[in-house]
């Protein structure tokens, strides 16, 4: 007689199938319809980072996954726990960052009858409805034997194709149920999309025979190989490259053939070379309208008469938003080595373009010198510059700068000259104030020997205050540098350019004076060092003194409010002057 197959609770089924695929963190928050699950995970070699505020968590899990490489796991509970992570799930799917949502729902056999905490109003319940816009898949568990078939196949989906966020909703009675012990070994991945010989050898033709190309690369070069071939392209063509937000630090800032950002603000240099080219090569770049002076012709791209050459591992970004003259799907990392080697073949001589890098060297160099000039102001508060100066010349080369959005974002993206060992990470799809506290955090896990600054305005630190704690009580010696102007800057400078004034972004007690928390005294409380900024100099000291002592740090730096210089343009600034498309 056949012994019976050994069981186990579908939970702890889970947690055995999490260690065999390497997770060695889970971020997340309790609640009572994953507590099945946590009391598994605390007999695991896998570590709970457990967040204050889900939100938090899942910028700490998007955070670890960008600099890990490996998926970020995030666990919720329902309904308003769930909801509360919406805004951080959404950030990491907009950036291609891959991210495992597990949320605990509602008892399976009271689906719909609206128990505590069910989302459900006009509607039978659904909350996996609520992130169906943004992941790439969203699966409910109606049987306790489909959880570990159904994470097999998550884990696949965030980390093939296009990389992004996916959502396994668990009714909280499946978590308890017994079930057989099957493994479900994560599927070995295939092959990315590559390149035809074909399409590379057409494309290196177009690209030798081009009077005045460009390279214009997005966020999704990566590799070692890719950034090596992609060099030798722009070098032995002598071609200049642009990038995106999110390409920033893919190739030295320093080097004679990158010219930097395009759009809001790119040089003009840059602006000028983009509207003038006549073959664009872009690489993983959804051209966003930050990147495309809001997609008008007369500041940034023309397309015609430019052609342009558009390689993304997703074909829903393929002639977006302009028409294309060469259009494939392919990983941008093993496309560029073999458009390299064609290239190559045809034009064994190295080209040269007399005048070129002279001219990009020169505007660069203008750019980051006039900004460190700008930074050795001792003018008190602190110019927005002068930070960045600070930060550049008291941090070791390889630290990572993550940010939210505003001056802290903007700045370095634009002014900052980044260490080529360096790393700038920040929320270039959706924008989100309050990514970069908790983000830090889970940087630090994912590269404990760096440091890691969290470069953020006090806005972006008021949104994600648990971050402190969440860095105290990991033991993470994250430095969280505050912009501190007492506003909303960015949109308060926006607002008074339009419209006169900056009504609803300052931050003002009753009495109409500028009112912010003490963040020095608040990290402080929270167990890290706080240091209060009152002088020119104190913020290297400060910086200085962080750095060594290698604990969880909370920079309080006083700041004027300036306006980022955005030499492209920006569609809104016409919208609130009355003139529309």
């Amino acid at each position: 007689m056949t012994a019976p197959a050994p069981t186990t609770t579908a939970a702890e089924a889970l947690v055995r199938q999490l260690e065999s695929y390497g997770v060695e963190y889970v971020f997340g928050l309790c609640g009572h319809t994953n507590i099945a699950f946590l009391d598994a995970l605390g007999r695991s070699s896998i570590e709970f980072v457990m967040a204050r505020h889900e939100q938090a968590a899942a910028h700490a899990a998007d955070g670890y996954a960008r600099v890990s490489g490996k998926p970020g796991v995030l666990l919720v509970h329902a309904g308003p726990g769930m909801m509360n992570a919406v805004t951080g799930v959404a950030t990491a799917a907009l950036d291609s960052v891959p991210l495992i949502t597990i949320s605990g729902d509602v008892p399976s056999y009271y689906h719909g009858r609206h128990p505590h905490q069910e989302v459900n109003l006009h509607a039978d319940a659904d909350q996996t409805a609520i992130y169906r816009p943004f992941v790439k898949r969203a699966w409910h568990v109606h049987r306790a034997e489909d959880l570990t078939r159904f994470t097999e196949r998550a884990f696949w989906t965030v980390t093939s194709g296009r990389k992004g966020a996916v959502l396994l909703n668990v009714p909280m009675d499946l978590f308890s149920r017994q079930v057989r012990v099957v493994d479900y070994p994560l599927v070995e991945q295939v092959a990315t999309p590559a390149l035809s010989d074909a399409d590379a050898a057409r494309i290196a033709e177009l690209l030798v025979n081009a009077k005045r190309p460009l390279i214009y690369l997005g966020g999704g070069l990566r590799g070692p190989a890719g950034r090596a071939a992609l060099l030798d392209l722009a070098e032995h063509l002598d071609i200049p490259v642009a990038h995106s937000l999110m390409a920033k630090g893919t190739l030295p800032d320093r080097h004679p053939l990158v010219m930097g950002m395009t759009g809001f603000w790119g040089l003009e240099l840059t602006n000028d070379y983009t509207r003038d080219t006549d073959l664009v090569l872009a690489l993983a770049t959804r051209f966003a309208e930050t990147d495309a002076s809001s997609w008008d012709s007369d500041y940034t791209w023309r397309f015609p008469p430019a052609q342009l050459i558009q390689i993304d591992i997703d074909a829903a970004e393929i002639g977006r938003n302009y028409p294309v003259a060469v259009g494939a799907v392919a990983d941008v990392n093993h496309a560029v080595p073999a458009i390299t080697e064609a290239v190559r073949a045809l034009a064994p001589e190295r080209v040269s373009r007399p005048g070129l890098r002279e001219t990009i060297t020169t505007a660069r160099t203008t750019l980051f010198e006039s900004s460190q000039e700008r930074g050795r102001s001792d003018d008190f508060p602190l110019r927005p510059e002068r930070i960045l100066e600070d930060l550049r010349t008291v941090l070791p080369s390889d630290a990572v700068l993550v940010t939210d959005v505003g001056w802290n974002k903007n700045g370095v993206a634009q002014c900052y000259e980044l260490p080529e060992d360096g790393r700038f990470i920040t929320p270039g799809g959706a924008s989100t104030m309050g990514f970069g506290p908790a983000a830090a955090v889970g940087v630090q896990i994912a590269a404990p020997d760096r440091v890691v600054v969290a470069l953020v305005g006090d806005g972006g630190m008021s949104a994600q205050l648990p971050a402190i704690p969440l860095a105290v009580e990991q033991g993470l010696p994250v430095i969280f540098v505050v912009m501190n102007n007492r506003a909303h800057g960015t949109i308060a400078d926006l607002q008074a350019g339009n419209f006169g004034q900056s009504f609803g972004c300052e931050f003002l007690d009753r009495d109409g004076n500028p009112a912010s928390p003490d963040f020095a005294a608040l990290g402080r409380s929270c167990g890290a060092a706080g240091y209060l900024v009152e002088t020119p100099e104190g913020l290297g000291e400060a910086l200085r003194d962080a750095v060594a002592r290698r604990r969880p740090a909370v920079l309080d730096v006083p700041m004027v409010n300036e306006p980022v210089p955005t030499p492209g343009h920006w569609n809104i600034k016409d919208i609130y002057q009355g003139v529309f498309e």
